[in-house]
């Protein structure tokens, strides 16, 4: 009798043990908005959407719709069912945004949902103070800038955040983006020396908004800066925690 206590003890034990390390492909989809779209000169978009969509997608962790505007943000009960908003659209062309898909998406995030943001997508409405301070940081024509793109080396300034949790400094193909704006508080994660600014410039950082999380990644020129693994994995992740605080992509 003692015996089967003990092996249904051991038993019990291995499943709470097997569901608490359940796959990532076992939970419920992250629904992601990604943003995209414009910009077709300075940025191929289409190579950026895919390949930021790709990422995600890829770590079976997310569901994601596509929308080359943000006329998803002109209904807040519509929008209610994402868990996370990735904006890779810089508004080269100027395309208006409404109040109500400003207020949105502040709403959005300030109530605790997630934010993405990546490279020049920062720039897209620097008159609006809100959407500046949601960055964290931003591009700024005129007083942002980079050196030619080339291979530069990172460094994880962070390693024990669940984001960068296991990486090391690895090479990147990219614009290496320096004296972005802003004096929200963030948290760095990802830093890479800039031979334009001579400064150590932030790549990848968090921030609070409101009951949101925000990431935030510089990195993402092209497909091509899209396809370093390092830089895959650091989207699918930051989009993890800023949807649900954790991160289970491995």
């Amino acid at each position: 009798m003692r015996h089967m206590l003990t092996i249904s003890l051991v038993l019990a034990f291995c499943i709470s043990l097997t569901a608490s390390f359940a796959p990532a492909a076992d939970q419920p989809k992250i629904k992601a908005l990604l943003i995209t779209g414009d910009d077709v000169k300075a940025h191929p978009w289409k190579e950026i959407c895919e390949g930021t969509k790709g990422a995600l997608a890829e770590s079976g962790r997310f569901d994601v719709t596509v929308a080359e505007d943000w006329s998803p943000l002109e209904d807040k009960d519509a929008l209610a069912k994402y868990d996370v908003i990735v904006w890779t659209r810089f508004n080269a062309k100027k395309l208006p945004i409404s109040e109500a898909a400003q207020g949105n998406l502040l709403s959005f995030v300030k109530d605790g949902k997630g934010f993405v943001v990546t490279h020049l997508a920062s720039a897209s409405f620097n008159k609006w103070e809100e959407w500046n301070k949601l960055c964290g940081r931003y591009w700024v024509m005129g007083k942002s800038g980079h050196g030619p793109r080339s291979v530069f080396e990172t460094k994880i300034v962070d390693k024990d955040h669940p984001i960068t949790k296991g990486l090391s400094a690895f090479k990147q193909d990219d614009e290496l983006y320096a004296k972005l704006l802003g004096d929200t508080e963030i948290h760095v994660l990802v830093t890479a020396d800039s031979s334009w600014s001579k400064k150590t410039e932030p790549l990848a950082f968090i921030l609070e908004y409101g009951k949101g999380k925000v990431f935030h990644s510089a990195f993402g020129h092209d497909g091509k800066a899209l396809a370093t693994p390092e830089v895959r994995k650091l989207l699918a992740r930051g989009a993890e925690w800023a949807a649900t605080g954790k991160v289970t992509v491995e």
